[in-house]
């Protein structure tokens, strides 16, 4: 998911398989960390080993790190079958039909992703990427220390079955870093104590997600539960078809169609709708709470969850990269295009760079976000039903922070759902990840959401300085972890912030708010030689680093397809009436084009954003921008 933790202050994780109250006090496992990764000391009622009690004091703490082996039952879902018979697909069909030299632009997750597969197919795949890095909306780079700025928290769950097969394929399973099976909980009444929903090892799905909720005692009522699975029943029962209808309905519709108590949703929805598309339940479809939740109910490691063991450019794009250069493709770095140039039928002549270059292929293909398809949209398809419906979508901001602190907080090595007002997911990275991992000092990575009233935030957060984010989320974290940020910690200061990073991503994946799906278009499209990918397209895992590879995937199929039986094998997504009546109004219309700015932001991306980005959001997307500090947005014309 797309998606998506702080690291926060004491938690004493007894991981107790047989308890029925499992919550964390505020304390940490105070260990020593061995070898490349250490061994955690934990404890279980079964295996009778000693819990290791934290004794809080005012000395370092430290928290030991243990990587868990690749969950067993990844791999035998329907569809991680599903995914792996797809990648034979492009296997079995290599060297059928003509081979195609096929232009991808965008170097994100999709588009590296539909590379990949069109490289197995025995194409020639060309990625032309913008920017100087890869990734998209997951891509990093170092600052002037050489620390790493993530675009976003990303984590990577079991139930991702397309990315565990390109993980499998690129022979690179060992670079992800298993965590115990749990979901764990900031107490917001009980501030600095944690609670979570623990998997127990051998129980199969559903079993063991009803397993989890029931044993923890600190989150909902015995009747509140009971009250959470009838609405629930009709997914397991008629499956996507049940879940693709609610997708006109928020999740606080939903809750109220079916008479789901309030707390539900604060103790459960509000943290995972924030932590699947960065909004709150009020502006969130409930087909994207429902998709999540059957694959959680339905694979029983489907929420078992993962970090990568370093940044996504080096870690897991450069293999991508090096697999389609191996197999005679490329992907070509700083690569601006200027504008589709058609031929008199609507199909793509020929891409027009920003340089002047001029790049012909047989097939091209789109993967970059739907925000820059629509300012690149050539004159002639606007009017087209098909490319029209695309202006029902927009992406989501969001913000993501990074907080280099003086000493080790007391932390958890995993993914924590804050169910802050401000915070949505957060991970004590000098923990949970290699690339990160520092035995004297903190560094939490946190989700800032929602951040705009797109979101359903009050506050547009996205026009505030740095600094002003920096200090709300201060104070949200003393709050949380008064014992160990602010005056109420033992030597009455508490952690210091050393630096920070506040990352903005103006649009990020699309907003699912209730009504979007039937919007979401096809890979194949109605041009002879143009395909679309990103996550945005249809496909049904929604707006994540799962669904941009499986939508990169799809769009690898068509043009396979094409290639080898004349014609795509999955035709056109339906288009809803309306937008039909509406394209037949239209008058053709100059695409805004590529914008002479040089930011990520213009790629669709994330940014520490200074004056220079500040002024270019003003230009390309003034709506996000109604005030920066004293500067308002750009004069009306």
């Amino acid at each position: 998911a797309r998606t998506c933790v702080l690291s926060h202050p004491s938690l004493a994780l007894s991981a107790m398989a047989l308890s029925m109250a499992s919550t964390a006090s505020p304390a940490s496992f105070a260990s020593r960390r061995g070898g490349a990764m250490g061994v955690r000391v934990r404890a279980t009622a079964v295996e009778g080993a000693a819990c290791v009690v934290a004794r809080r004091r005012q000395t370092r703490l430290r928290v030991v790190a243990k990587d868990y082996p690749k969950p067993a039952q990844i791999a035998n879902t329907d569809n991680y079958r599903e995914g792996a018979a797809l990648s034979q697909k492009f296997v079995d069909l290599k060297d059928l039909g003509t081979k195609k030299r096929v232009v991808i632009v965008g170097g994100g997750l999709s588009g590296l992703s539909c590379a990949k597969y069109l490289a197995d197919a025995g194409h020639e795949p060309i990625v032309l990427e913008g920017r100087d890095v890869l990734g998209g909306k997951v891509s990093a780079w170092q600052d002037k220390d050489g620390d790493w700025i993530e675009t976003g928290l990303h984590i990577f769950f079991g139930a991702y079955p397309n990315m565990m097969n390109l993980f499998a394929e690129l022979n690179i399973e060992d670079r992800l870093q298993w965590k115990i099976h749990q979901m764990i909980f900031a107490m917001q009444e009980l501030p600095g104590e944690f609670t979570s929903f623990n998997f127990i090892k051998g129980i199969p799905a559903p079993l063991n997600f009803g397993l989890a909720i029931l044993m923890n005692q600190k989150m909902l009522t015995l009747q509140e539960k009971l009250q959470t699975a009838p609405p629930l029943i009709p997914m397991l029962i008629e499956g996507q078809d049940f879940i693709d209808a609610q997708d006109e309905l928020s999740v606080q519709d939903f809750m109220t169609k079916y008479g789901m108590p309030q707390r539900i949703n604060e103790e459960v929805f509000i943290s995972m709708a924030k932590a699947l598309d960065f909004i709150d339940p009020d502006k969130l479809s409930m087909t994207v709470v429902l998709t999540a939740m059957n694959r959680f109910l339905n694979e029983t490691d489907g929420l078992q969850m993962a970090f990568l063991d370093g940044n996504q450019p080096e870690r897991l794009c450069a293999p991508m990269a090096a697999h389609i250069k191996a197999l005679g493709g490329d992907v070509r770095m700083k690569q601006r295009v200027k504008e589709f140039v058609l031929n008199h039928d609507g199909s793509v002549k020929h891409l027009k760079m920003v340089s002047g270059e001029t790049i012909v292929a047989d097939e091209y293909v789109s993967a970059v976000p739907v925000d820059i398809m629509k300012r690149m949209m050539p004159k002639q398809w606007g009017v087209m039903p098909f490319f029209h419906q695309i202006q029902e979508l927009q992406g989501i901001p969001v913000i993501n922070i990074h907080m280099w602190f003086d000493r080790k907080l007391q932390n958890v090595d995993h993914l924590c759902f804050s169910r802050s007002p401000l915070l949505s997911v957060y991970a004590d990275m000098s923990t949970t990840c290699k690339e990160h991992y520092d035995e004297e000092r903190s560094m939490l990575e946190l989700v800032f959401a929602p951040c705009s009233p797109i979101a359903g935030g009050k506050t547009n957060w996205i026009a505030k300085s740095n600094q002003e984010i920096v200090d709300a989320t201060m104070v949200e974290l003393e709050r949380l972890f008064p014992l160990e940020i602010g005056p109420g910690s033992p030597d009455g200061v508490g952690a210091i912030l050393r630096k920070h990073a506040v990352v903005k991503t103006p649009r990020s994946v699309y907003a699912a708010i209730p009504g979007r799906n039937k919007y979401r278009p096809s890979q194949s499209t109605p041009i002879s030689n143009f395909t679309l990918a990103g996550d945005w397209t249809s496909q049904k895992f929604l707006g994540s680093m799962e669904g941009a590879v499986l939508a990169g995937k799809l769009a690898a199929e068509v043009v396979t397809d094409k290639a080898v039986y004349g014609a795509s094998t999955k035709g056109l997504k339906k288009i809803m009436p309306d937008v039909i009546k509406e394209a037949a109004t239209l008058t053709q219309k100059e695409p805004v084009g590529a914008t002479e700015g040089e930011s990520a932001l213009t790629f669709g991306a994330g940014a520490v954003m200074t004056d220079v980005e500040e002024k270019e959001l003003i230009v390309i997307d003034p709506e996000q921008m109604v005030a920066m500090d004293t500067r308002v947005t750009a004069p009306a014309s």
